[in-house]
């Protein structure tokens, strides 16, 4: 459960011939980072079981209309699952909005608003300045709800990415998430700005004239919003850690002031992979090096970068989806370069094996092989 304030919810301090009162925030203890299960070394051996002991209480209920294997979901729970009972929500149009309020029904245990897919952050930018202006004025007893806001990223890196990043300008205490599945996916699939180079959507079909289907990178967006709001927490995740991406969460809610979280959510309608292996994409992607995960401090506008104990080639992940079924030996070796400058970007050498996968012709027997679908690591493995 939540550390609740000792002293009043609404503590007066006089002011003039006005009584103001102080805004009271949570602060939300982080959980112990141990195991697979988080994004962070440890003593015991990152293959065993472990998961902390989490809150029983669940904001994101049963009984939602997501597809099976959904990873947006998964980061629902777990987000909403770190901040609480005490928060208050807003969702732009996307998956999670289709997929959860249908029938005037929602799985939300906590207040919940819909906003238009470009509105996210100047809605939830309303709802901050109005809680600390409420709360001051005595009309709202506090303490200061957790305001989240949580976008897909069509809304965050697209068409709302000017609101969102006018929220984090002007600074509105809020935790900004841009759940991350790489795609249009609440509208057939379509193209997106962190769409990956080569991944086929309905938007980038390959062909004879592009046979690598989509020609651009993926847009950064955390980098961008770390370097444009330097007073910002910021950070990225993914569902493969999911202590890692609580307690991102809490640092998030704990920071005063704006903070955003990328998190990583495989979306298996779109990306065409076997429901049970959501969470072990989330690491996998990691461990190619393709999606690094790392934490922004502003106080020292420093970044902290997660070392993952194992380094694959890229072709570890790119064979467990449909998405990437029609990729050509170069198109993999272009891949396997961008992951290898991510790995020195992070400060980790690249292994001799990785260097090879730069080559084209280190892929010619793919064509040949049969690839088998790996060990499902489970959520705490």
């Amino acid at each position: 459960m939540m550390d609740r304030p000792s002293e009043p919810e609404a503590s007066k301090a006089p002011r003039g011939e006005r009584e103001m009162y102080t805004v009271v925030r949570h602060h939300l203890p982080l959980f112990d980072e141990e195991g697979r299960a988080a994004a962070t070394d440890d003593e015991a051996g990152r293959d065993r079981h472990y998961l902390p002991d989490f809150p029983e209480e669940d904001p994101y209920a049963a009984g939602h209309r997501t597809c099976a294997g959904c990873g947006p979901a998964i980061q629902y729970r777990w987000v909403l699952k770190a901040a609480g009972e005490d928060s208050v929500l807003a969702g732009p149009t996307g998956c999670m909005y289709v997929a959860n309020s249908t029938y005037l029904c929602t799985p939300y245990t906590v207040p919940w608003a819909h906003t238009p897919i470009a509105s996210g952050g100047s809605f939830t930018s309303g709802m901050a300045a109005g809680y600390e202006a409420m709360i001051r004025k005595g009309r709202h007893p506090g303490p200061y709800p957790n305001i989240i806001v949580m976008a897909g990223d069509g809304s965050a890196a697209d068409i709302g990415l000017g609101a969102m990043s006018g929220a984090l300008y002007r600074n509105h205490d809020a935790l900004f998430v841009c759940y991350d599945n790489e795609c249009y996916a609440n509208t057939g699939i379509q193209t997106s700005p962190t769409t990956p180079y080569a991944g086929m959507t309905t938007f980038t079909p390959f062909g004879k004239a592009i046979p690598e289907g989509k020609k651009l990178p993926p847009k950064n967006l955390a980098k961008m919003m770390a370097a444009g709001h330097p007073h910002c927490y910021v950070a990225t995740t993914t569902v493969g850690y999911p202590v890692d991406l609580m307690n991102k969460t809490r640092k998030g809610l704990n920071h005063v002031g704006a903070a955003f979280l990328h998190c990583y959510t495989p979306c298996q309608k779109g990306w065409v992979y076997q429901t049970s292996m959501t969470v072990e994409l989330g690491r996998r992607v990691v461990e190619a090096g393709l999606f690094p995960v790392w934490e922004y401090d502003p106080a020292t506008r420093e970044y902290h970068y997660f070392h993952p104990p194992v380094q694959r080639p890229v072709t570890d992940y790119l064979a467990m989806q449909g998405r990437f079924g029609h990729l050509l030996p170069e198109h993999i070796a272009a891949l396997q370069r961008g992951a290898n400058q991510n790995w020195q970007d992070i400060g980790m050498d690249v292994p001799a094996l990785l260097r090879e996968g730069e080559d084209p012709a280190h892929h010619k027997r793919l064509a040949e092989e049969t690839y088998s679908m790996p060990l499902n690591r489970g959520v705490g493995a």
